[in-house]
């Protein structure tokens, strides 16, 4: 059984204006993507700018998403790394919390070959009993998880089963999806690919633009399932100028300036990224206006 179906929002992480963590302000998003109708928390991922947490920050992060999420849906640590050792470490400290299961990235930076990432994620999810899913980025990490070693590992590991893929290469899904053969739950990773995805038997999104429109992404997905699918097409094409605004620079600057924009209150960005520049925060604002968000 998949971790989750359906719209998993990749959440945010507030800070004050010290950098420090912004609970306070964590919990009443962690609410509101409920309340949305989100169907999982990913917490400490790329849009929670994990790289820039220390490791008692991203541990202790977890720990209060777990203790406030309460069971009411799934909560997905990210705990991967470009050290075998510290992914390891903070999977293991992971499942201590009672998270649902693990997202683990490529190790960025080192551009390990196939051999490689079959035995980093390996040792990685034989340290567990968490069920895990791969996370494929290859445009921020230089790595590229290719569909055979992930049909490697799911098959000869029996805690990895899924994949958030946001390559963005829908050929190369196709051919993963081809030999996985129904043992591989699916993720998009990008958010106007959500539809195309679910086409090819995803299960749903890891999404960027449910930290803005939790209620829409969650109907994207439940209107595919539902059989709905012209109705889950027009959602998605109404979202793409959103999407494009909400990448039109690297996340998560664009969404956190968004959320800002909206009176979330989310706070400044761990250098080294940057604020947004003031052209983009236009065609930002534009977007969000014209989705009705703002």
């Amino acid at each position: 059984m998949a971790i989750f179906k359906g719209a998993g929002v990749a959440i945010v992480t507030p800070f004050h204006e010290d950098g420090s963590i912004n609970y306070e302000k964590f919990e009443e998003l962690v609410e509101e993507q409920i309340a949305g109708g989100t169907d999982a928390i990913i917490v400490c991922g790329t849009t929670g700018e994990a790289s820039t947490l220390t490791h008692e920050e991203h541990l202790d992060l977890i720990r209060f998403c777990a203790e406030k999420v309460r069971g009411r849906v799934p909560v997905v640590a990210g705990t991967g790394s470009n050290c075998t050792k510290t992914a390891v470490y903070l999977s293991t400290e992971a499942e201590k919390y009672g998270v649902d299961g693990l997202l683990v990235v490529t190790p960025y930076y080192n551009k390990a070959t196939q051999n490689g990432l079959f035995e980093h994620f390996k040792q990685i999810a034989d340290s567990v009993k968490l069920p895990v899913i791969l996370y494929n980025v290859p445009g921020r990490t230089g790595c590229n998880l290719q569909p055979q070693t992930v049909v490697r590992l799911c098959t000869e590991v029996s805690n990895i089963v899924g994949i958030k893929e946001a390559s963005g290469n829908i050929s190369q899904v196709v051919k993963l999806m081809a030999l996985a053969d129904g043992r591989l739950d699916l993720y998009s990773g990008n958010d106007d690919q959500v539809v195309p995805l679910l086409s090819m038997g995803g299960k749903g999104v890891i999404s960027v633009l449910s930290n803005v429109a939790p209620a829409q992404v969650h109907n994207i997905c439940q209107k595919f399932f539902d059989g709905d699918v012209e109705g889950s097409m027009k959602e998605q094409l109404r979202a793409i100028e959103l999407c494009d605004a909400l990448f039109c620079e690297v996340n998560p600057i664009p969404v956190k300036t968004a959320l800002n924009l909206m009176g979330k209150g989310v706070g400044p960005l761990h250098m080294p990224l940057s604020e947004m520049e003031p052209k983009n925060v236009e065609t930002l604002k534009t977007a969000l206006k014209n989705y009705g968000l703002l």
